[in-house]
């Protein structure tokens, strides 16, 4: 190899280095905050977020949507895709909390904001890649719809600021260990018998399921059903085989448990 050559391939070495420490580096403002106010109950199988402290700290919420705004399309699609889904998972958390401190502390539920139904998922007032766009864009349209990540953990890390919602994680989503965090928060939400349970012949099981179906049967690890999703998780949801070959049958049925949408709080902020 001439020097020429050996020069040209530490430099694009360098800047590649440079660009995946750029990724990295995007969430530590959001982590400090979710590690100062984030309380986990139940070892974690749920989180209330104290927001009277997130609001006190209201500018280092406003300088970490402001980096995350200032991130380029370019720049994002430069990334691998474990790191843009850690971006697009903080980003959603993140602009959700900073719209519940819009609201003020009167607030009991996201679903009080606005006047039509689901209006506050639909509210364009998210800076993001140049445009303006709101929550179901985000989570919709991107990490769902762009179809590049077939990834149906997601759903126990987007958090839409609701009790019945999986847990707001204690630490910033990143991507050298997005893996880790998307399958802890699987398996404490399905260990969390207040939102999956078994009550006689039926498996109560979170409404996620029933909402985002389709997302379990993109083939993510062979799994082409709900079903064999939960079988994933049997040790978590305390079932073993042979209840499988029971909701198989359809001598257990699978229901879906009632969905609290009371503000994911620490009681009194």
């Amino acid at each position: 190899m001439t020097v020429f050559k050996l020069a040209r391939l530490l430099l694009l070495l360098a800047l590649g280095l440079a660009m995946e420490a750029r990724a990295q580096i995007d969430h530590s403002l959001w982590d400090e905050l979710l590690s100062k106010h984030v309380r986990p109950l139940r070892n974690g199988q749920a989180t209330r977020l104290d927001y009277q402290g997130v609001a006190a700290e209201r500018p280092v919420l406003s300088a970490y949507l402001a980096q995350l705004s200032a991130v380029s399309r370019t720049e994002f699609e430069s990334w691998g895709q474990s790191h843009q889904l850690a971006f697009l998972i903080n980003a959603y958390n993140a602009w959700t909390v900073d719209l519940i401190l819009q609201e003020g502390p009167g607030i009991d539920s996201i679903r009080d904001i606005g006047f039509l139904p689901n209006a506050a998922w639909r509210r364009n007032f998210i800076p993001l890649f140049g445009e303006q766009v709101s929550l179901d864009d985000i989570e919709h349209g991107m990490i769902r719809g762009w179809g590049r990540y077939n990834e149906p953990r997601i759903h126990f890390a987007v958090n839409c600021a609701a009790v019945g919602c999986p847990a707001l994680r204690w630490e910033a989503y990143v991507g050298e260990r997005l893996e880790d965090q998307l399958e802890q928060n699987a398996q404490l939400f399905l260990s969390d018998r207040t939102r999956n349970y078994r009550e006689d012949n039926r498996l109560y099981i979170s409404r996620i399921f029933d909402w985002y179906e389709e997302d379990f049967e993109q083939g993510w690890l062979g799994v082409q059903s709900v079903v064999e999703f939960l079988q994933r998780y049997g040790e978590q949801l305390g079932l073993n085989q042979e209840d499988f070959e029971q909701i198989e049958k359809r001598q257990m049925r699978i229901r879906y448990a009632d969905y609290d949408w009371q503000l994911n709080r620490v009681p009194g902020s």
